[in-house]
């Protein structure tokens, strides 16, 4: 081949091929030769059609799909950056966040599958994961958000699609694959020409794609006669000598025997601990390192069972094998109890790790076991002195996670260094209080400062002459708020903050936070009552709250009663209202009916909060006790939502009469799955918090 035509090798992976027979030449060296010409010809037929269509009729995510073929066509142009802006906005219009395949995506189908078989277009790679991304979606929906039109546009691109399986162009080869393990079609349409490309196949990264694909493929049925001849290459390759080779082939056949993973741990636990394993952050449907396999194959084991976390955090030379172990003992920590046990003294023996990332998440998670690994305080509180910060944007430090830790363990030795930070010190503490969904991954992070103090108020006393000059700095409102809060919670431990709180509840800008504050500490906050009375007899939003803190610190009903009146006439009482009138007891009889009425509302924040003033108010536990019942039934069954909490600390309060729902719940505390609606540390003290209630409701309505 003259040196000119070098560069001119590719595949025309749509139109007419003329495959090259090389022997034992290279996949790239068997592509099809396309000289200049052919590949100008092809660009300007990747085009054809796409002004016939009538894009304002279709629909994309946000409307109207008239913008979509000046987003194809920019997808196509020289400019990198453009076309990778262009293919993501292409991407957010047709798939977004999933749920539907639209009608523009079904046009668009056979103009992306032409962008990425032409090998000048920048985004070729991009419009293959799109694909995968629709035609995985195609599969999952109910017919009644699937286009009518989806159908007969895959069956004509995939012909098309199985041809870029001989793409020059490993990249291209491997999105392939992934959109044919993702895609609906049957096996018998796929396994022939996935099965052809094993045979030739002689990039390592194709190849693991091949395999994963292989596995899904054979899935589908009708699979076809070839279907018994993948399980057959597939179990071959449980021998492979290629580690990855192998984990690939346990993924592919985990869905047809769920048992594998764990009776053949040691070939996966040497495949994710091997070198190799970076090979799956070059694939198309991992893309990911070692932290991603390990995750990404732990789900293959389900359940409780420490074998393979164990199995990663056995020493290794590799700082990221390390924090990948650490990360994956989190994710297991979070959703089970049992396996404490048996990590924490793996936890334990990463201390001392000459990684700062690795002693930092060693130490947060005993911080997140908080009381169950109060055994190892002396081992946290080494780390008071590390001062070294991890690589994140809030750097925080491995002093700040050892501080936590100790704070959960209710360690005094915490105190001076919070001292510290409250009177100014850099923190990497957050700076908001932050909520994470519960997910398998745990969410690495340390709370804010006013939450850490949260923990500590067997510690007021020393606590809080730092907090005090504190809140005479603060100049954020929101941070104000959740000292103030803080102080609510300890409650009368917190009287010696009064003074301060005194001159905060002068501020039209700051008193709200110093009533919240004052309800909290209650009767030891007398000497507020006037300045509190004269905010409740002003007309304005927070007139409910300074009644409320009167009430709180002088015992006088009245004003919080008359304004709960005028918000109940009004329809206009929320729970944190509800919590107020339960608040006021016997004295809240009056509105009973009201409250009554309120126990059905749709809102089941409303309901339980109604449930519980009805019942401190009245007594009644006919009408309450069934309505709270109902709210917790699910946490029986593992299921845990915020609402909850309130609910079984009620009926604890409640008593004998809320027998039906110790009965109901008397199982909860034998629960191995972490009670939690949250992910990070706030699961595990959500766990923390619901099993103490349960236990205490057991206690108190016992005979």
């Amino acid at each position: 081949m003259p040196p000119s035509l070098g560069p001119l090798i590719r595949v025309a992976s749509w139109g007419s091929r003329d495959i090259l027979d090389s022997g034992d030449m290279s996949r790239s060296a068997r592509a099809v030769t396309t000289l200049a010409g052919r590949s100008t010809g092809r660009v300007a037929r990747m085009w054809v059609g796409v002004d016939a269509v009538d894009w304002a009729e279709l629909k994309h995510n946000y409307g109207s799909a008239e913008e979509i073929p000046e987003l194809l066509r920019r997808c196509a142009g020289p400019d990198p950056d453009d076309a990778e802006n262009a293919s993501s906005e292409l991407l957010n219009l047709l798939f977004h966040q999933g749920g539907w395949i639209c009608s523009a995506a079904s046009a668009a189908l056979p103009f992306m599958l032409r962008l990425a078989a032409t090998p000048q277009v920048p985004s070729r790679c991009a419009m293959l994961e799109l694909v995968a991304m629709l035609a995985a979606e195609a599969g999952r929906v109910e017919a009644r958000f699937l286009d009518p039109g989806w159908a007969s546009a895959w069956e004509r691109a995939l012909p098309k699609l199985l041809r870029l399986l001989d793409d020059p162009e490993p990249e291209i080869r491997r999105a392939t694959a992934d959109v044919l393990g993702a895609c609906g079609s049957p096996g018998e349409l796929i396994l022939p020409g996935l099965l052809r490309s094993w045979e030739t196949e002689d990039d390592p990264v194709t190849r693991l794609e091949l395999v994963l694909a292989l596995g899904h493929a054979a899935l589908r049925a009708p699979a076809g006669p070839r279907r018994a001849e993948v399980f057959d290459l597939l179990h071959e390759l449980l021998d492979a000598p290629q580690p990855q080779i192998r984990l690939a082939a346990v993924h592919a056949l985990a869905p047809t025997d769920p048992g594998l993973p764990a009776q053949r741990l040691d070939l996966v636990l040497e495949a994710v601990r091997d070198p190799s394993v970076e090979s799956w952050r070059h694939t198309s449907s991992v893309r990911t390192g070692v932290l991603g396999v390990h995750h990404w194959t732990s789900e293959l084991i389900t359940g409780p069972a420490p074998d393979f976390t164990l199995g990663v955090l056995a020493d290794h030379h590799d700082d990221e094998q390390r924090i990948a172990a650490l990360a994956q003992a989190g994710g297991l920590l979070s959703r089970w109890r049992s396996p404490g046990a048996s990590l924490l003294p793996r936890l334990v023996g990463r201390l001392d790790d000459p990684v700062t990332e690795v002693r930092f998440r060693a130490v947060e998670l005993l911080a997140c076991l908080g009381p169950a690994a109060a055994a190892h305080v002396d081992e946290a509180a080494s780390l008071l002195t590390d001062s070294a910060v991890r690589t994140t944007r809030r750097q925080e430090s491995v002093r700040e996670a050892a501080l936590w830790a100790l704070a959960r363990m209710n360690d005094p030795r915490c105190l001076p260094g919070l001292i510290e930070l409250i009177a100014g010190a850099r923190s990497g503490f957050a700076s908001n209080s932050a909520h994470y969904p519960a997910t398998d991954w745990h969410h690495v992070g340390l709370p804010s400062l006013p939450e850490v103090l949260g923990h500590l108020p067997d510690h007021a006393e020393l606590l809080l002459p730092a907090i005090c000059d504190w809140t005479g700095t603060i100049t954020e409102d929101r941070l104000l708020h959740r000292i103030c809060e803080t102080l609510a919670g300890w409650g009368p431990v917190a009287e010696a903050a009064v003074p301060r709180l005194l001159g905060l509840l002068e501020d039209d800008r700051t008193w709200t936070a110093a009533a919240t504050a004052l309800a909290g500490i209650g009767r030891g906050g007398a000497e507020a009552g006037d300045l509190l009375l004269s905010r409740a007899r002003t007309v304005g939003p927070h007139g409910e709250l300074a009644a409320w803190a009167y009430w709180r610190v002088c015992g006088e009903p009245e004003p919080a009663l008359e304004l709960l009146r005028r918000s109940l006439a009004e329809q206009r009482i929320r729970h944190p209202e509800l919590r107020k009138l339960a608040g006021l007891g016997a004295h809240a009889a009056r509105y009973a009916d009201r409250l009554r009425t309120m126990t059905a509302d749709t809102d089941p924040w409303t309901r339980v909060e109604a449930a519980h003033a009805l019942w401190a108010a009245t007594g009644d536990t006919e009408n309450t006790v069934p309505v709270l019942t109902a709210v917790v039934r699910d946490l029986a069954e593992g299921i845990h939502l915020p609402v909850m909490l309130p609910a079984v600390r009620h009926l604890a309060r409640i008593g004998h009469a809320a027998r039906p729902a110790a009965d109901l719940l008397r199982l909860v505390p034998a629960c191995d799955r972490r009670l939690r609606s949250n992910g990070g540390w706030r699961g595990f003290t959500q766990d923390e918090n619901i099993r103490s209630a349960v236990q205490e409701l057991l206690s108190t309505s016992s005979p």
